[in-house]
């Protein structure tokens, strides 16, 4: 008899042993789940705030506690401040700063050693200002650093464990659960560049498109400031302007209009800067010669006009110009010029002839400058040509410069041709001179011929 209650008694014992078994095979199993669970979790959402709170409430289901938080370091300060904080007073906690070293936390995150404390009013360490603050009991708490690479980034801390108290087992599982957390800190930092760069760069691109959107519309203004179409055939003289800026707006210009039935009026310039302060100027420069040129005032005169106006501000930029008034009956030009390129006149035999006017300053280059007239006589089928020093100075893959020389060169090709087909052959032989370098300059070419 003794015998079988001996073996019932065995079999009683196995199977608690088993039962005991089972349970610590089910909690380990519910802990892997876990932890396989909060990897996954790690690339639901990219932002630290998310990926903190999923890991936290995947970790508590297997380790139930009443309230849990996540302290991180200010690299400024080294003081701790809570980036994530569960349970009924976390609002509260989260204002809540600790100095390097204070409390747990800050022990934990000096030290880099986890720490359970099961009764804290027992531990010197234990740091009460956030019950005080929150009125809230900590009974006791499990503490573990977040490790980066070597370096603590922040301290885990779960706090009074339902139940009973905290156990090495526990401490290693908030460990396991650290880990991803520091993985979810890095994740965090590199998405927030990311994100920064991002904004960095629609903001660049707006400013950009806005900018360029900007410099269209100067631009069409600019255009609208020149002739936008050229006389008639009918006309005593055949005259064609062209500007090509090196940006979306230049400084180059051009104009002509007819004073009365027997005078046009015309002239090209150069302004000293570029972009949108370029186009400003000139559209100031052209708006005073058309406003103030009138009959029998001369080029000189208009300049001298022109100037004082541009100059008594002292602006930062300045115009070269070379303006002339055309009498159709006669062929007779009057002319005058502030620091520009030489004209040139191709007479009807071929003949090349530089337009020797007497040299003045440039508009607004100072106050008081007064400006020349000179005179020559266009014999039909002679043609002036007026350009912008873009022409000129062009350089090839050589640095090489295109050169009066060669201006005079191509023009002893031009007899015969209209001002628009001397205009487009003029491009043409710079720009293969240039073949393909980029120039920096604005071009403007104005050519008048008598018929």
């Amino acid at each position: 008899m003794d015998g079988q209650w001996a073996a019932v008694g065995a079999l009683v014992g196995a199977a608690a042993g088993a039962g005991a078994v089972y349970a610590l095979v089910r909690m380990r199993l519910r802990r892997m789940k876990a932890l396989l669970e909060i990897s996954m979790q790690l690339n639901s959402t990219l932002k630290r705030g998310e990926q903190m709170e999923l890991i936290m409430n995947t970790a508590k289901r297997v380790l139930p506690v009443e309230a849990a938080s996540v302290l991180l370091v200010d690299p400024e300060t080294d003081e701790l401040f809570f980036e994530l904080a569960q349970g009924e007073k976390g609002a509260q906690v989260r204002e809540i700063r600790l100095k390097p070293g204070e409390g747990i936390a800050g022990s934990v995150a000096q030290s880099g050693q986890s720490l359970i404390v099961n009764d804290t009013k027992a531990d010197p360490r234990w740091s009460n200002r956030v019950a005080e603050r929150t009125g809230f009991e900590t009974r006791n708490l499990l503490t573990v650093p977040i490790v980066n690479r070597d370096k603590v980034e922040g301290v885990l801390q779960v706090i009074n464990k339902t139940g009973g108290k905290f156990t090495n087992r526990d401490r290693l599982l908030l460990e396991q659960v650290a880990r991803p957390m520091a993985v979810a800190l890095e994740n965090a930092r590199l998405y927030a560049k990311v994100e920064e760069s991002l904004a960095e760069l629609r903001s660049t691109t707006a400013i950009k498109e806005r900018l360029e959107s900007e410099l269209q519309v100067a631009g069409t203004i600019q255009m609208s400031f020149l002739p936008r179409t050229m006389p008639s055939a009918q006309e005593p003289y055949d005259v064609c302007a062209l500007l090509k800026s090196a940006k979306e707006v230049g400084g180059d210009f051009y104009n002509f209009f007819k004073i009365d039935d027997d005078h046009l009026f015309f002239a090209l310039g150069d302004v000293s800067d570029k972009g949108i302060p370029a186009a400003l100027f000139m559209a100031v420069t052209l708006t005073l010669l058309k406003g103030k040129m009138g009959p029998g005032l001369s080029p000189g005169e208009l300049l001298t006009m022109v100037n004082e106006e541009l100059a008594r501000d002292n602006p930062l930029v300045f115009a070269t110009i070379v303006c002339g008034v055309y009498t159709c009956s006669t062929g007779e030009l009057v002319m005058s010029e502030g620091g520009h390129c030489t004209p040139y006149v191709v007479r009807a035999g071929g003949e090349i002839e530089p337009v020797k006017l007497k040299k003045s300053l440039p508009l607004a280059a100072m106050e008081d400058a007064v400006y020349h007239d000179g005179r020559l006589l266009l014999e039909p089928g002679d043609r002036l040509l007026l350009y912008t020093d873009g022409i000129t100075e062009a350089e090839n893959g050589e640095q090489e410069q295109y050169s009066s020389e060669r201006l005079r060169q191509f023009l002893e090709m031009t007899p015969g041709m209209s001002s628009a087909e001397i205009i487009d052959a003029l491009l043409m032989h710079v720009f293969m001179f240039a073949d393909g370098a980029p120039q920096s300059d604005d071009i403007a070419v104005l050519t008048l011929m008598r018929r």
